[in-house]
């Protein structure tokens, strides 16, 4: 199994930044693509942006031009840069990746999430 450990989230008014780490836990598993999803108050969880290993971006239209996702690829460690922050950006983000065995067994795995919360 990895394990995900994220870090940065917190309270933060409009047009302010925040900086989202994630690092996975050393194990059998490579790390393929990782990125970042969250989850709005009452709504379903959604992409917000996405990395792979070979440093192939995507990113939701709604953050584009405004979060900026990055990896470390020997420290298997994702970070997501968020500036120009609106309150509609305010939910529960989680850090995913995905992991493939010597084997080439695929998994998904998930951070506990990390509460990010925009005031107006």
């Amino acid at each position: 199994q990895v394990q995900l450990v994220e870090s940065g989230g917190g309270l933060v008014q409009a047009g302010g930044s925040l900086r989202l780490s994630c690092s996975a836990s050393r194990s059998i598993f490579s790390i393929d693509d990782m990125g970042w999803y969250r989850q709005p108050p009452g709504k379903q969880r959604e992409l917000v942006a996405l990395i792979t290993s070979g440093g192939i971006l995507s990113y939701a239209d709604s953050v584009k031009g405004r979060f900026t996702i990055s990896r470390d690829n020997a420290k298997d460690t994702v970070h997501l840069q968020m500036n120009s922050l609106k309150p509609e950006d305010t939910a529960v983000y989680y850090c995913n990746a995905k992991g493939t065995t010597p084997l080439g067994t695929n998994s998904i795995f998930w951070g506990q999430g990390t509460q990010v919360t925009v005031s107006s």
